[in-house]
């Protein structure tokens, strides 16, 4: 289980960009889709992007984290990089602000910076699950975040951060 993460936490784009979480959580809430630094997180693209293709035009801000460097963030997201906003958190720092032990996670964390719901590993009911309360709190339509067979529950709660 999430926990509220620090409001004045650095956070940096891909591109560069850098502003405090409290500043980007300004005028949005965050959707986010934390995947770790290794290839096999590419499996969760078409998820994050049939969340962020729903959620997107809501009054949440989409985005990618990805526990590594911008060169890292490229590999695994490929031309997404271009199309979604991406955060690197080579440190893991947003990540243990959080309090998550598993990646991938999903977060949802509302204009105060406060964790509006999250899960960690893959679990596509849980991912469902965020998903609804993103889009209840968005007054939005919910996105299909899985079809059957996309991809498969990681074990043991996914990756170990």
């Amino acid at each position: 289980m999430a926990k509220n993460p620090d409001p004045t936490l650095e956070l940096v784009t891909s591109k560069g960009v850098s502003r405090t979480l409290d500043d980007w959580s300004t005028m949005f809430q965050l959707c986010l889709v934390i995947l770790p630094d290794r290839p096999e997180a590419a499996e969760w693209i078409p998820v994050a992007r049939r969340i962020f293709g729903v959620l997107g035009d809501s009054d949440c801000r989409t985005a990618y984290v990805v526990t590594g460097s911008a060169q890292i963030a490229q590999r695994i997201l490929g031309d997404e990089e271009e199309r979604q906003a991406t955060f690197l958190d080579p440190d893991r720092t947003l990540v243990g602000s959080l309090g998550l032990e598993h990646l991938p996670a999903f977060v949802f964390l509302r204009q105060d910076t406060t964790v509006g719901a999250s899960t960690e590993g893959w679990d596509p009911g849980e991912w469902q699950d965020v998903a609804r309360e993103i889009s209840k709190a968005m007054a939005w339509s919910v996105p299909d975040v899985a079809p059957p067979g996309e991809p498969i529950p990681t074990p043991s709660g996914g990756w170990k951060v």
